[in-house]
């Protein structure tokens, strides 16, 4: 018996599809142009944004790439300008940190300038008490209070040990000292700018400071109860003149020790 002849397939696609791709062609249209047409909510377009960013983490540095092209089409427009949008707010953001940030240190530099004005008070209050005030110059500002020396008061000329007759003033500003012990306490020796002779024990200025303020310094551990951690020391010799070193008064003065008391916000940085 002869087999029956199988009939070929029509070619092309089926005649359904053709009306489907229509179908989804003019659904397409449909939703383009209505969102062509639509608004768009600032605050659900920041949660889009944020979202992106926080997904994808692309945004910041990707950002001008959207603007280098359109997105979908010419009705796009919003797309089109959402980098513009992200740099303005990513500006808005660096202003405000920045602006928050200044202004946190700003308070914290005037709580700290308060302490140190009531810690000056309080020393003035004992410099008077002991009856030192006409040898003890007093100074603040945000970091510290300043306690002034005549070096020649304190020492001979071109020697770092103390003076025996400066005891008595040494052993007051310790019990002064003694009041803030959980304070940094930095003391500091500078000179004129008179360089030395060869015949001195000290090669230099520089030296020499280091050395006076390291006698004071050792001194001050010895008389108080004070963590000799908490006392440091250190020579400036001539840079940091507070006068002028081309007359004998002004020389005289650069010749000091400086006691600084660092208030609670500057202690621990120190």
């Amino acid at each position: 018996m002869a087999r029956k002849k199988t009939e070929e397939a029509p070619a092309g696609a089926p005649a359904w599809m053709a009306t489907f791709s229509d179908l989804m062609n003019l659904l397409l249209c449909f939703f383009v142009l209505l969102f062509s047409m639509s608004t768009v909510d600032a605050e659900k377009f920041e949660m889009v944004i944020a979202s992106l960013q926080s997904s994808f983490s692309i945004l910041p540095s990707g950002g001008a790439s959207i603007g280098d092209g359109e997105m979908v089409s010419s009705g796009v427009s919003q797309l089109q300008m959402y980098d513009i949008y992200y740099n303005q707010m990513a500006n808005t953001q660096t202003t405000d940190d920045t602006s928050e940030s200044s202004d946190v240190a700003e308070e914290y530099k005037e709580e700290a300038l308060a302490e140190s004005e009531q810690m000056a008070e309080q020393v003035q209050d004992l410099v008077a008490q002991y009856g030192i005030q006409d040898q003890v110059e007093i100074d603040f500002n945000a970091e510290y209070v300043l306690l002034n020396l005549n070096g020649a008061v304190l020492f001979d000329s071109g020697k770092s040990e103390i003076k025996s007759e400066a005891y008595p003033l040494m052993d007051k500003i310790g019990k002064i000292l003694q009041s803030y012990q959980q304070n940094m306490i930095e003391i500091e020796g500078h000179t004129d700018n008179i360089p030395f002779t060869h015949s001195s024990k000290y090669e230099n200025n520089d030296v020499l400071s280091m050395y006076r303020a390291l006698y004071v310094a050792d001194y001050m551990r010895n008389i108080t109860t004070i963590d000799p951690s908490h006392i440091k020391s250190s020579g400036r010799g001539e840079y940091v003149p507070i006068a002028d070193n081309s007359t004998p008064e002004g020389r005289a003065r650069n010749r000091r020790v400086e006691i600084k008391i660092y208030n609670s916000y500057y202690s621990e940085i120190n």
